[in-house]
């Protein structure tokens, strides 16, 4: 296995490794500001995969940041050896995911982040917005790009496959058959209207956790994941 390293945005970089028995591919994605972040830290089996790549982009000791959407072992299971590699980083996460977990799991003490609170990490500023429960977990959220635009979206639009690093193709189709197959997404009264949220936003690039960063009209592949999840919602009820 290798990871590849694509520039998706200014200074934001997409690390896609591929795992063969795995029904997706998973990306990381690492923002190069003056005080670097890493969103998702793969699993713990990933990690000499992973920090190699980061390592042709930076050194990895010079981390200062490290966040995910959510608690699940591909988002942080390696969360404590990166704590390790990197004396200087912090966990960061939301408010929830700190309280119920991550002051338990996280070697050093994690920051807390409120809902819009934005981290100013040098040439980026980087929005966390609480999204509880969808995809899935109480404590979910995503961050956004303020700088570049590039919402970082977690595992939102999953696909399954191998993917190439962008795309201009739909990825509403792509996730509603994931959906089909995994059933992951927490359907709530709330979901469509989270992910209606996130549509108001002004975004470029689309930061998918499994699939490809998607560039073209952001905002209508929300609202269109929105009115899929609603759809299910429905027949559900």
């Amino acid at each position: 296995m290798e990871t590849r390293v694509t520039e998706i945005a200014e200074g934001i970089y997409q690390l896609t490794t591929h795992v063969a028995e795995s029904p997706v591919d998973f990306n990381q994605i690492l923002v190069a500001g003056e005080e670097p972040l890493l969103f998702h830290t793969g699993a713990r089996q990933l990690f000499p995969l992973v920090s190699e790549a980061v390592a042709r982009i930076l050194p990895v000791e010079s981390l200062r940041w490290i966040t995910f959407g959510h608690v699940e072992s591909d988002e942080c299971g390696s969360m404590n050896q990166w704590l390790s590699t990197a004396p200087q980083a912090t966990v960061a996460q939301s408010m929830t995911g700190c309280m119920v977990s991550l002051n338990d799991l996280a070697d050093r003490p994690p920051r807390p982040l409120a809902d819009g609170e934005v981290l100013d990490i040098g040439g980026h500023r980087m929005r966390w917005i609480d999204t509880p429960h969808v995809p899935h977990g109480w404590e979910a959220g995503v961050l956004y790009d303020e700088t570049t635009r590039t919402l970082l979206c977690g595992d939102l639009f999953t696909q399954t496959g191998s993917f190439p690093a962008t795309t201009a193709d739909d990825i509403v189709g792509p996730a509603s058959a994931a959906e089909d197959m995994f059933k992951a997404f927490s359907l709530t009264p709330t979901s469509g209207a989270t992910l209606r949220r996130l549509a108001d936003l002004d975004i470029a690039t689309l930061a998918l956790m499994h699939g490809p960063a998607y560039t073209q009209d952001c905002s209508t592949a929300l609202r269109d994941l929105a009115t899929d999840i609603e759809g299910r919602i429905t027949v559900s009820a």
